[in-house]
């Protein structure tokens, strides 16, 4: 039986892109305009907050220890036990309202990430792949905010969302090259209640994915079809990804900052952490950047 429960009481303003660190066993991500890094132990329920510099969209694990994450301020190294962030590469200088986000690793690790304007202003979201060698290439361009970045488990399909278009993109993916192409629409939220956020695949490469403002996580098969929503006590979740010792308990992340105080409550979970059990799928370890 399928159960929606809360893994960690606090409230973010903008809770993102939640990893599973398998050799932790602990659940990492970030609330974007705190802005911090939150760090939970599913065994003992303690959760560990760490400041940031600049805004934060999304990050990834390192295998050298640290993180790569993807900031108001670009591509930044973040050292959590040192307290460090290092600018690595900035392609979002020009604007100050632009900054890094959702994002996560191919598995030749390659930390792809979109961006977002702050003021939602025309079309100036792009997609992004910094390699391990710290080149940063843009891969595409011309959308309102990036957003559902995922894999397939075959590494053949790259997906990405631009969430105020109602959309989500499919295109094929060279893994050795990482190269991208054939770019069609996947998925679109245009009939239906909420627009997909962040997003994950599982093993038999259905794409999970976060319905803001529609309060639920749907699931979608490869074929495009949903095959699954489910509802949860937040209006806004964020973003789902896999985790626990078996990898079949689906987080998500969840959001505060779009729900009126008078809102709040009837959403008394919003900006929590959940979590999802009882789904009968599993999820496949995040790569580490740098591969």
């Amino acid at each position: 039986m399928t159960t929606v429960s809360v893994a960690a009481p606090t409230i973010d303003i903008l809770g993102e892109g939640p990893m599973w660190h398998p050799g932790e066993q602990r659940l990492y991500w970030v609330d974007a305009y705190a802005p911090a890094i939150r760090r939970l132990d599913i065994a003992t329920g303690a959760v560990e907050s760490f400041a940031m510099p600049a805004d934060i969209g999304s990050f990834v694990f390192a295998r050298d220890g640290t993180l790569v994450g993807g900031m108001r301020t670009g591509f930044n190294r973040i050292d959590l036990a040192a307290g460090t962030v290092v600018p690595i590469v900035d392609p979002v200088a020009r604007d100050p309202r632009l900054m890094l986000n959702d994002g996560k690793c191919d598995r030749r690790g390659r930390y792809w990430c979109g961006s977002v304007h702050s003021d939602f202003k025309g079309r100036e979201a792009e997609l992004f792949r910094l390699d391990p060698d710290l080149a940063c290439r843009r891969m595409d361009g011309g959308f309102i905010i990036g957003n559902g970045i995922a894999f397939s488990p075959d590494d053949r399909r790259l997906y990405f969302a631009d969430t105020r278009d109602e959309t989500v993109y499919a295109y094929d993916l060279d893994i050795e090259s990482g190269a991208i192409s054939g770019r069609r629409v996947f998925f679109s939220t245009a009939d239906i209640e909420g627009r997909v956020d962040g997003a994950t695949c599982d093993r038999d490469g259905n794409y999970w994915c976060a319905l803001i403002y529609g309060g639920a996580v749907a699931c979608i098969s490869p074929q495009g079809r949903m095959i699954e929503r489910i509802p949860v006590p937040a209006l806004h979740p964020t973003m789902p990804t896999f985790g626990g010792p078996d990898m079949d308990i689906l987080f998500v992340t969840t959001a505060t900052r779009m729900l009126p105080p008078a809102e709040r409550q009837h959403w008394p979970d919003a900006g929590k952490l959940l979590r999802i059990d009882g789904l009968g799928a599993r999820g496949l370890p995040e790569p580490f950047f740098g591969g």
